[in-house]
């Protein structure tokens, strides 16, 4: 019953105060818009400060999950991807906006989710996030041509809320390793001049090396982790950064017109991979402590204290693209407007350009063997 009134309070905000249509959340502002009338509808608590509050992992995995906030959602699972989003109100057939296959939409499946605590909103819109789409695929070297006419429809762009997880630690790493100090010295060679063999001196720098150990301290905030499978890692990484100062408290009214994915990574995984973020950022601190014009890393054992995470959304816009039975996506940071994605490439093309220069170094060679023979 909770639910129910939790469902009818939803749906009251998001109807239109002038004409009672459905209500779409305005990328950029603090209201939603009715696509009818034009009337903008405010969204409640959206000038108020964001104060972030962190999950304390150790109680929250020793509890299991208990007094942490969920929420139901309603998903659709691909069965080619395994990619589990919302779907577009009043449908009932769609594509995934993951891999591009069509879903078979039977009714959606019910879950019990950690509830996201924040999110960032879209802050680009569709017709600016087509346009960069647009302007990255016209920049692309040796696309086929249907890629390019594929880009001529703004609706094969979803906006995607991707559900990610944030880390907080301390870190106590002791290292033991070698520090490397440069100095030089002067050796003889022997070498031929001439025909015959002399001896001669040279310059050479060489690295002294000398064992050491010690600790070293990391305070982590907001590690962030992709807690879905269902996009490469490498390619929204490159769409960091995130302006992740401006989260704010997270509110369904941002999500009305836009879809989004349920995680699939959970919180114990997302934190063995913030361990492989920190990783790399510790090895730099223990380079720094070692010193010296070289270092070398033997062994490290870092211990983690005051853990603590979030759940937030960050939003992308998304489309997914077949090319012989090969599946290329495309990403754009809805915040920045930063463009990412796989891309294909026209053998026909590539064929066709290899031999036009071959024709040309060839046109070029004999033309230049005339031009000699007759002078």
């Amino acid at each position: 019953m909770e639910l129910e009134e939790k469902t009818k309070d939803v749906s009251n905000q998001l109807d239109c105060r002038e004409c009672g249509a459905l209500l779409k959340y305005a990328p950029g502002t603090t209201h939603l818009k009715c696509e009818y009338c034009g009337c903008a509808n405010e969204i409640k608590a959206a000038a108020e400060t964001t104060v972030v509050e962190e999950i304390d992992f150790e109680k929250f995995l020793n509890e299991n999950g208990i007094g942490v906030e969920k929420q139901e959602i309603v998903t659709v699972k691909c069965n080619n991807c395994g990619a589990s989003s919302t779907l577009k109100p009043n449908i009932t057939s769609d594509n995934c906006p993951f891999c591009a296959s069509s879903l078979v939409i039977t009714g959606g499946t019910a879950n019990s989710i950690i509830k996201p605590k924040y999110l960032l909103p879209f802050k680009v819109d569709q017709k600016t996030a087509f346009e960069d789409f647009k302007a990255w695929i016209k920049s692309l070297w040796f696309a086929p041509n249907d890629l390019k006419n594929y880009a001529d429809n703004a609706e094969k762009l979803n906006g995607m809320y991707i559900p990610y997880w944030t880390y907080n630690s301390k870190t106590e790493s002791d290292y033991t390793g070698e520090r490397g100090i440069d100095y030089t010295t002067v050796e003889t060679y022997t070498t031929v001049e001439d025909g015959k063999t002399v001896t001669r001196e040279r310059t050479v720098t060489r690295t002294r090396w000398t064992y050491v150990s010690g600790t070293v301290y990391n305070d982590f905030d907001d590690v962030l982790v992709l807690a879905s499978n269902s996009l490469p890692e490498s390619y929204t990484t490159a769409l960091e950064p995130w302006d992740m100062q401006n989260i704010t408290a997270y509110n369904d009214q941002y999500l009305s017109g836009f879809r989004t994915e349920s995680y699939q990574v959970d919180v114990k995984t997302g934190f063995e991979k913030s361990k492989v973020i920190m990783n790399g950022e510790i090895r730099n601190t223990i380079c720094a402590h070692i010193g010296g014009d070289h270092q070398r890393i033997g062994s490290m054992e870092t211990t983690y204290n005051d853990i603590t995470f979030k759940h937030i959304l960050l939003p992308i816009w998304l489309s997914a693209y077949r090319y012989n039975d090969k599946v290329f996506r495309f990403m754009i940071n809805g915040r920045t407007g930063e463009v990412q994605g796989e891309r294909p490439y026209s053998v026909i093309k590539i064929v066709l350009t290899s031999l036009a220069v071959i024709a040309i170094g060839v046109a070029v060679y004999f033309g230049i063997r005339y031009y000699n023979q007759s002078h």
